[in-house]
């Protein structure tokens, strides 16, 4: 027979296992997020995204998940941290979240929470990052944070560096206050400052636009798009670098990360094998680095200076490809 539980000691003990916010909320059907998934896929704005989107049924019912759900405990664990300085030849900017691997400690401090609920007899299970739940709406239930119109979920005072991964169970806690009431206000630094103008109407996203899904998006890069993409070559981070409460709240921790930044030139010269190894964190659309290298031939192309021998011989090799994708973006 399942335990008493005390709802505060469940939470003290997920934040004493690494969590920087955690809330619980009534497991219950999102609607709301499946209307808007729904929309934004038969206005065409998902662009054929998957992810949540593949089968909004299925991502915003938390009874598929765990029969007889009755409480979502979610978690925000911080990303923030400072990118290494000092760098040589041509090279490309990643995203703060894939700069190393979040996702496993934040699976860790979920899994502790989760191990308490079982050892008081109930079920429980963790789920991040694998598109089960819509996670930003159950942390808007849980009382985390408010969505921004960027469509990210800030944390009050803190911001949007933040990955979110929920526990699942059937057992009856407490819900959190909530919702969190909304931030922004009257602000729209994040609308303004998207290099592709895709945040179209506050929390709507066109992917179609979004350049941090145009580099995991399969197929040719859209030429109209490919100057607005500068140096990146995985992610963007604009709308939330603009941000005013991620310039108040949070700051970098001392040191630095060196998957900040990586070679262009590096990418175009590596083994399938050696790019799986090194960036195979990263979303590649079929596990294929044809894609990463795609985006590392527009990066080339916006920031390379064209007289340098290695940047030439680089697009000399792409433009003798056996992928006819690649060739066509070297040609560019």
């Amino acid at each position: 027979m399942a335990g008493a539980l005390d709802t505060q000691a469940v939470l003290a003990l997920a934040r004493q296992a690494g969590l920087d916010a955690v809330g619980v909320a009534p497991a219950a059907l999102l609607g709301r997020a499946r209307q808007a998934l729904e929309d934004r896929i038969a206005s065409g704005l998902s662009d054929g995204m998957q992810f949540t989107f593949k089968n909004p049924a299925r991502s915003t019912d938390p009874f598929r998940a765990v029969q007889g759900a009755r409480s979502v405990v979610v978690g925000a664990r911080s990303y923030l941290t400072t990118e290494a300085a000092g760098r040589c030849g041509p090279m490309a900017r990643v995203a703060r979240y894939a700069w190393q691997d979040h996702y496993g400690p934040l699976r860790e401090a979920l899994g502790s929470t989760a191990r308490l609920l079982r050892r008081a007899g109930y079920r429980a299970v963790v789920f991040a990052d694998d598109n089960t739940v819509v996670d930003r709406e159950v942390a808007y239930r849980a009382g985390i944070g408010w969505f921004g119109k960027n469509a990210n979920l800030l944390v009050p005072g803190r911001g949007s560096w933040f990955v979110l991964g929920c526990v699942i169970t059937d057992a009856e806690l407490d819900p959190s206050p909530a919702p969190v009431a909304d931030g922004c206000g009257t602000c729209r630094r994040c609308e303004d400052g998207c290099p592709t103008g895709a945040i179209v109407a506050p929390g709507v996203i066109d992917a179609r636009r979004c350049l941090a899904w145009l580099v995991q998006k399969p197929g040719m890069f859209p030429i109209e798009y490919r100057r607005a993409l500068g140096d990146r070559i995985y992610g963007c981070d604009d709308c939330q670098e603009v941000c005013p409460i991620n310039r108040r709240g949070d700051q970098p921790g001392p040191g630095s990360h060196p998957g900040a930044w990586v070679s262009v030139l590096e990418i175009l010269q590596a083994t399938d094998d050696e790019l799986l190894q090194r960036h195979g964190r990263w979303y590649l659309h079929g596990r294929d680095p044809r894609w990463l290298r795609r985006n590392a031939l527009v990066v080339l192309g916006n920031i390379a200076d064209p007289s340098d021998p290695a940047v030439v011989s680089a697009l000399t090799k792409a433009l003798r490809d056996a992928d006819p994708m690649l060739r066509a973006h070297a040609v560019w």
